[in-house]
């Protein structure tokens, strides 16, 4: 689902809060430190995966500067903390909302735009070099209240992609494609809902072809 299958709108995700004084301070010395000693994209990648596997709460900045290879201050000084590196990680995740959103306007009807969605959610689900399932299903399905703004952010990714299918299908009922009586809305929710089905069975174990099985059934109910 890297940059394929999910999107993200930036102005969406919680902002940082505003910073103090001492804030300021601290990170103004970091900017005065040494000059970063590594790859910054490469690292961001690295926590991704161990954010998909673990979950956000689960994971710890140990677990993430051994991934890193970097020590707790760089993560600090390039990341801000643990939460802003997840949400940046979010967002690698998922990519250009722009490229989602012309995919699905460019696909020949919304069947086959979803077709094509449900077929890259697979595959991204079972690849060999990633963990299985969705990050955006797994990272963080049970939180602690000290945690639900990130809960959030990650809901607001998935409402996104709903409403880009919606449009699309709504584009098809509009242009006679579709019977006038279509619930675009519901139709688009039940999409994100085999989507989302689909990630946790990546999980249990299930295969690609499994998957796309469930899929191509899913498909045949298309109205």
């Amino acid at each position: 689902m890297i940059n394929t299958q999910v999107c993200t709108i930036d102005a969406e995700m919680p902002s940082t809060p505003p910073q103090t004084v001492s804030n300021r301070k601290v990170n103004a010395a970091r900017k005065t430190g040494r000059p970063r000693s590594f790859d910054r994209a490469s690292a961001l990648g690295k926590a991704m995966l161990v954010f998909w596997k673990h979950g956000y709460e689960p994971t710890s900045i140990a677990d993430l500067t051994t991934a890193m290879g970097i020590g707790a201050p760089s993560l600090y000084a390039a990341y801000g903390d643990k939460r802003q590196l997840f949400l940046e990680a979010v967002r690698l995740y998922a990519g250009d909302p722009a490229a989602l959103r012309r995919t699905l306007e460019e696909a020949p009807s919304a069947a086959a735009a979803v077709r094509s969605f449900l077929t890259a959610a697979a595959v991204t689900y079972t690849g060999k070099a990633t963990p299985p399932g969705c990050l955006l299903a797994s990272a963080t399905a049970s939180v602690s209240q000290e945690s639900i703004d990130v809960q959030h952010a990650v809901t607001q990714v998935r409402r996104h992609i709903t409403h880009f299918i919606s449009d699309r299908i709504a584009r098809d009922v509009e242009h006679g494609v579709l019977p006038a009586d279509t619930d675009a809305k519901a139709l688009s929710g039940g999409v994100m809902a085999i989507a989302q089905g689909m990630a946790v069975l990546a999980r249990d174990g299930l295969r690609r072809t499994e998957l796309m099985a469930i899929a191509e059934t899913y498909l045949r109910s298309w109205p």
